[in-house]
């Protein structure tokens, strides 16, 4: 079985993994067994690419605009009740006796982040914020030209940054590890950190209570087969000595799921409190999530993955835009900010009274991430799968939102010419399902660049959909 080791660094095994598959999302069980890190879902550390080349622009284009959108990075975990929900029912097994040695050790674990962990439900970690920083310098330095100074009137002028975040703290601390990064890259830089209740519309719209997709019958007949073939049985026999005692006692399917959950969450964590819970335990903070087997971590991952999918993806099971309608709000506002850093950049008055804007960035959530990468119809995210058992062999959630997932749109001029964009997903770059309208063939741009206008009236028609 293949085991995950945190001390390794979990983002190194996935790199070339992500870098060799950046059209259409393809695992394989082989693949997952190899690289078990990947049935975290959500949980996976960003995937940081190395050694990634990108295509030349064409002939005198220079970069001058990001628009870009960004999970949060690698945090806690989301709810202190369920840090305490483990502790609490392993601690009550241990009084009568029924714990395992294993479970012994469970339970030191559990206590140790009912005491460290829990507090911070939901924080970034350090691990988060060098995500951010990673994403940070290697924008700085593939796109340097956005940030360079402007002469405009025989002036030297400093292009600003414009970055809004959800009032969520790990939003605005991932903002925060950002901005200091290009900064510290180049100090000149002006900035506006913005975050408040006005700006959630577009930065996470999501409403969790307006989605009733579990009601679908097309979609819960799938969902239920993927969910029959997780038993917690096998797992549960590690930690309690009396299957009975966990029948009669323990939510099983609740307790499974939060266990590995939790378990997933620590390769986020920083070292010291792995170190920590380690030093209690006397095992390796990785030994809790091994206790499940390859076999049980994939097929957990399986309908997990259906769930993402089928709540904010394009299932025709669902059959229902109501999960990518969430992220039209911040697709208008990309368009809207994008037209205004043009306008800048284009107008001659508008220049004069404004400061070029060298990107817009927004740190928020997966969920609303997720739907947005579907809604612009990102290979990434595009599949249309009815059955749900082969979802995995075209979608998969840990490719599109691991920790500090982002979406970042490259604006490029050249004199004379259009305004071309491409996007990269996680740093890699991504093809478009948007034909070239322009006149003359001649001026239409290979892959992965195309003109903004043909993004901008493509997009535009989707939002009036």
């Amino acid at each position: 079985m293949k085991k995950l080791d945190f001390a390794k660094g979990i983002f190194v095994l996935a790199t070339g993994f992500f870098l060799t598959a950046t059209v259409n999302a393809q695992v394989s069980d082989e693949e997952l067994a190899k690289h078990p890190e990947f049935t975290s879902s959500g949980y996976l550390v960003y995937p940081e690419p190395v050694n990634i080349k990108y295509t030349k622009a064409p002939a005198g284009y220079k970069p001058f605009y990001i628009s870009h959108y960004g999970r949060h990075g690698s945090r806690y975990h989301h709810s202190a009740e369920e840090y305490t929900y483990l502790f609490e029912t392993l601690a009550k097994a241990d009084s009568a006796q029924k714990l395992t040695e294993l479970g012994k050790q469970a339970l030191v674990y559990t206590k140790v982040l009912v005491d460290k962990a829990a507090p911070r439900k939901g924080d970034l970690t350090q691990v988060g914020v060098k995500q951010h920083e990673g994403i940070a310098n290697r924008m700085s330095k593939n796109f340097g030209d956005v940030f360079k100074d402007w002469n405009i009137g025989g002036k030297k002028i400093t292009p600003y940054v414009r970055s809004y975040a959800s009032t969520s703290g790990r939003c605005i601390v991932s903002m925060a590890a950002f901005i200091g990064e290009l900064r510290s890259l180049n100090p000149k830089i002006h900035s506006e950190l913005i975050s408040g209740k006005s700006y959630m519309k577009f930065i996470s719209a999501f409403d969790w209570g307006k989605l009733d997709y579990s009601k679908v019958k097309t979609y819960t007949d799938e969902s239920d087969k993927l969910w029959k073939n997780v038993n917690p049985q096998q797992f549960l026999e590690k930690l309690f000595n009396d299957y009975k005692y966990v029948m009669n006692n323990v939510d099983t399917n609740g307790f499974y799921n939060h266990f590995f959950e939790i378990a997933t969450s620590l390769q986020g964590m920083d070292k010291p409190l792995l170190d920590e819970i380690a030093q209690a335990a006397k095992v390796p903070a990785d030994t809790f999530v091994n206790l499940f087997t390859t076999e049980e971590k994939i097929a957990r991952w399986k309908a997990q993955n259906a769930w993402w999918y089928s709540l904010e993806g394009t299932s025709p099971l669902i059959n229902r835009p109501d999960g990518l309608n969430f992220a039209k709000p911040t697709l208008q506002n990309i368009l809207e900010e994008a037209d205004e850093a043009i306008a800048v950049d284009t107008t001659i008055n508008a220049r004069a009274v404004q400061t070029p804007i060298a990107a817009t960035l927004r740190f928020g959530h997966d969920a609303t991430l997720l739907p947005l990468s579907a809604l612009m119809q990102l290979p990434i995210a595009n599949a249309k799968v009815s059955d749900l058992s082969k979802l995995h062999e075209q979608w998969n959630d840990f490719r599109i939102i691991p920790m500090a997932a982002n979406l970042q749109m490259v604006f490029y001029k050249a004199k004379n010419k259009p305004i071309l964009v491409k996007i990269l997903y996680n740093e890699i770059e991504q093809t478009l399902p948007i034909e070239c309208k322009a006149a003359d063939k001649v001026q239409c741009p290979a892959a992965p660049y195309y003109r903004w206008d043909d993004v901008r009236n493509f997009y535009s028609a989707l939002l009036k959909n």
